[in-house]
């Protein structure tokens, strides 16, 4: 995901920018107002973490603009504590803020809250297990792990999304062949265990010690997870 960050220090930016790599997001960067504006008609981010202090158009003034076009969430970084300039960002439609000094490990793990959010209003039908750390959207058949996108085959997302969407259900193999049944299967019982086995090589930490996609022995398989 792109996150746009706002802010006339160099040092603040080098070190949001490194934890936010580190977390496996795509950064940008703005030193002020109008750059800030600008990046954001070119690179449509997901996320801007915008500084209210700004050499040229102040925050306030860049994140009302946004709102004219935007509903992407904004979370605000402001050296004061002065709760007029708080709730004044959050009237505008920040969706969060943070006073500084800040904990780089906290703008992060608030960034991933609001990015939750965010998509449970916007993808009403995606599934998020495990605290988000698996992400499944349906529509597009896009599935993320640790918000960087898979390379599914069209029966692998279809196996996947059969048994995270129904955690509780155990499949036979002839089950999940009558739910993918049109796809790219072969139609041969045993193909199935071959598509499993590709399937958590992909999203399992340990393919031979699996959370996300079980085998029930003797019956077929079901999913790790709780939606």
């Amino acid at each position: 995901m792109k996150i746009l960050i706002v802010d006339d220090e160099t040092k603040i930016l080098e070190i949001i920018d490194a934890y936010l790599v580190a977390n496996k997001f795509s950064v940008y960067k703005a030193t002020n107002g109008s750059m800030a504006l600008s990046k954001f008609e070119s690179i449509n981010p997901d996320l801007v973490v915008l500084d209210l202090m700004l050499p040229d158009t102040d925050g306030l003034t860049v994140c009302r603009k946004i709102r004219e076009s935007s509903n992407i969430p904004i979370i605000m970084l402001t050296a004061k504590s002065d709760e007029e300039d708080i709730l004044t960002g959050l009237q505008l439609g920040a969706d969060d803020y943070m006073v500084k000094p800040f904990s780089p490990k906290e703008l992060v793990a608030r960034i991933q809250t609001v990015l939750r959010r965010s998509e449970t209003l916007t993808n009403p039908n995606k599934l998020s297990i495990n605290k988000g750390e698996l992400l499944i959207y349906p529509e597009s058949r896009q599935v993320y792990l640790h918000q960087i996108e898979l390379n599914l085959t069209t029966t692998e997302f279809d196996i996947l999304y059969t048994l995270a969407s129904t955690p509780n259900k155990v499949f036979s193999r002839g089950d999940l062949i009558e739910k993918i049944k049109g796809t790219e299967f072969d139609g041969l019982d045993r193909s199935i265990d071959s598509h499993i086995k590709n399937l958590r090589h992909k999203i399992e930490a340990d393919p031979k010690t699996p959370n996300y996609i079980l085998t029930v022995h003797g019956t077929g398989y079901r999913f790790g997870y709780q939606k």
